[in-house]
């Protein structure tokens, strides 16, 4: 059976390289990626808008919120850049976040990611983020790794762009085993 990934988009500022890069690492790792938006579809198209991210890039997500808020992912993934904000006010975020932590199933979060999940209460015993972000997170009563990837139970999380090829290469060894994620390492030009 396929293994699936949904990122989660603010409709605007989210990190470029926090998106794009886990999603390009989780397809070549045999995982079904699906970007979903919040703003969802143009009432007058029925059709999905570009999400402008922190640096000016568009993405075309693939997919409403609202339309895949009730399906079973094996991961949701959570990007930071300034974005991430209105993923932490939104309470059917919070919601979808809270029943994949209580099914068992895997959260990522880079970045600021990490605060999206205090928002809505997800607590575990270890996080990393980006440095910017963590006197919030250790004020929120986590612990604070310096630590590229962290995983801490079902959680993985991760610095920032510069930790994005890791964090989605330890989310692929998870999911589907180390050797498949070695296996991606060269055609990447990832060295360790």
């Amino acid at each position: 059976m396929s293994k699936s990934a949904l990122i989660l988009l603010a409709p605007e500022g989210a990190e470029e390289s926090e998106v794009i890069i886990p999603g390009d690492v989780l397809t070549r790792g045999d995982i079904q990626v699906v970007y979903a938006s919040l703003e969802g579809k143009c009432p007058k198209t029925g059709m999905m808008k570009p999400v402008k991210c922190a640096k000016g890039a568009e993405i075309m997500p693939s997919a409403a919120f609202d339309d895949v808020k009730d399906k079973k992912y094996d991961i949701v993934i959570i990007p930071g850049g300034p974005g991430s904000s209105k993923l932490a006010e939104n309470s059917c975020v919070g919601s979808l976040l809270k029943d994949q932590f209580k099914s068992g199933g895997l959260i990522g979060a880079i970045c600021a990611g990490p605060t999206v999940l205090l928002s809505h209460g997800i607590m575990v015993d270890e996080v990393t983020g980006h440095y910017t972000v963590k006197d919030k997170l250790v004020d929120g009563g986590y612990k604070f790794s310096e630590d590229r990837v962290v995983v801490s139970g079902k959680v993985i999380t991760s610095q920032g762009p510069g930790t994005a090829f890791e964090f989605a290469l330890k989310i692929v060894e998870i999911m589907q085993g180390a050797e498949k994620a070695e296996s991606l390492k060269k055609p990447l030009c990832f060295k360790n």
